[in-house]
């Protein structure tokens, strides 16, 4: 049935988390850094690790199951599923086999990376599709396993992130749009900046022919000029979502950020002259979970009773790439 122009509503949400966690202290007997250093720095008192029974598709099928039981249809009902990450099971992607362990075989998916902006560039995507009547219930989530490409042994990065999966259900509506305004950049002449690069080797085939193999290494990010970045291009990221959406500031009743950095959340919310109280932020018990944290800290904040229907939501990806997104909807 095609509904072309319909609008969308966000109905249901959904997480999941390794049980394994890696706190402060933990990590102050792998390598020079303290609890207090930390949790000053950036917000972070703990993070969950995936152990080797544990996969990114596993996660993802939790967090969707919680989600469609959350919107009140079933995994037939889903036509799309948008996976946003980095860090897929299998690097042609995992979308498909979280399509099978769902069972929602009638869905078309695929994966979207975007790293830390991935969910919301995920989510304005499936949107598209739904208001031009392509799709009626779409699946969007963001989940990574980082812990798989960190290097313990560097300081400045190993503290900061976790893994973890979260998801939404997008659903046609026939009038009225919960998805109040939304922007996108892209900045790649910065993409030094943040890197989990491939690093290859050649190999000899015949006469001079070569090939080449290798693998990705290491999370490697240049800490200060992420901060600048974010701080500078986030507040008119979601400014500008605003300007479209005819709202202000005193419009927003939550501020949802990508779990990066208290510092960051803080000061943007600054910018915004959002107050502080309206900021969703989990990252102590997470870390930076990659293009999960906002689904994450948004099915946190549903459960708990905050966000309730009808509340205004500005939410605000942004990492590796460089990229930075945002986000204006109306929960519910």
């Amino acid at each position: 049935m095609n509904n072309a122009g319909a609008g969308i509503a966000i109905t249901g949400c959904g997480s999941a988390a390794p049980k394994a966690i890696l706190t402060n202290e933990h990590l102050a007997r792998i390598v020079e850094t303290s609890d207090d250093w930390i949790s000053s720095r950036t917000g972070m008192k703990r993070r969950h690790i995936a152990n080797n029974t544990e996969s990114l598709s596993k996660l993802s099928a939790i967090a969707c199951q919680q989600a469609i039981s959350m919107a009140g249809i079933t995994p037939t009902d889903i036509d799309l599923i948008i996976l946003a990450t980095s860090t897929p099971d299998d690097l042609f992607g995992s979308a498909s086999n979280i399509q099978a362990l769902i069972g929602a075989n009638r869905a078309v998916a695929f994966d979207l990376t975007a790293a830390c902006s991935g969910f919301v560039f995920a989510l304005i995507t499936a949107t598209q599709f739904i208001h031009t009547g392509v799709y009626r219930n779409a699946l969007v989530i963001g989940a990574d396993v980082l812990s798989r490409w960190v290097d313990w042994n560097d300081r400045n990065t190993c503290v900061l992130f976790g893994d973890g999966a979260g998801a939404v259900v997008c659903q046609a509506i026939p009038e009225g749009d919960r998805l109040l305004g939304f922007s996108m950049y892209s900045d790649g002449s910065k993409n030094g900046c943040l890197n989990l690069s491939y690093q290859s080797q050649s190999q000899p085939l015949v006469a001079d022919l070569t090939t080449q193999s290798g693998t990705y290494q290491p999370i490697t990010m240049n800490g200060k000029e992420v901060y600048r970045f974010a701080v500078d291009k986030v507040p008119e990221a979601i400014g500008k979502a605003m300007f479209h959406a005819n709202l202000t500031s005193a419009d927003i009743d939550w501020l949802l950020l990508h779990q990066a950095n208290q510092r960051i959340m803080d000061a943007v919310a600054k910018r915004l002259k959002i107050p502080r109280s309206k900021i969703l932020s989990n990252i102590s018990e997470y870390g930076n979970t990659s293009a999960a944290s906002i689904p994450l800290a948004l099915d946190e904040a549903v459960r708990q009773g905050r966000v309730k229907p009808g509340d205004t939501i500005a939410a605000s990806g942004f990492g590796a790439g460089l990229t930075w997104s945002s986000a204006i909807f109306k929960w519910g």
